[in-house]
């Protein structure tokens, strides 16, 4: 499932450019600017299916640096900071990958 049948493709585009600088990201705006957080907790785990590479379930932090890549192939990779800040705000049970519920209640939060 491509992403672009989730969400805007104009609204990927617009959140790619606005976080296209190394150290940026901030998950709560792009996931704002993207329209995700206006979604579905059903589109949210769409979403999270896509980005969820290895189909295993979870999003690990290998998976997590592309993340961006999982919107759109010209995304840029997250740095390492971005990464495990990334992972530390959404991983809540402490087992070094992000699952679907933690997935959904960060983009909700």
């Amino acid at each position: 499932m491509a992403m672009s049948s989730i969400l805007n493709a104009d609204n990927i585009k617009k959140a790619l450019d606005a976080f296209a600088a190394a150290d940026s990201f901030e998950y709560n705006k792009f996931f704002d600017m993207v329209g995700l957080k206006a979604k579905s907790s059903d589109d949210v785990k769409k979403v999270f299916k896509v980005l969820d590479a290895d189909n295993s379930g979870f999003i690990e932090e290998e998976e997590l640096k592309f993340v961006l890549k999982g919107f759109a192939k010209d995304g840029r990779d997250l740095t390492d900071k971005e990464t495990k800040a990334f992972l530390q705000a959404a991983d809540k049970d402490g087992d070094g990958k992000i699952g679907v519920d933690e997935f959904v209640s960060l983009v909700k939060e």
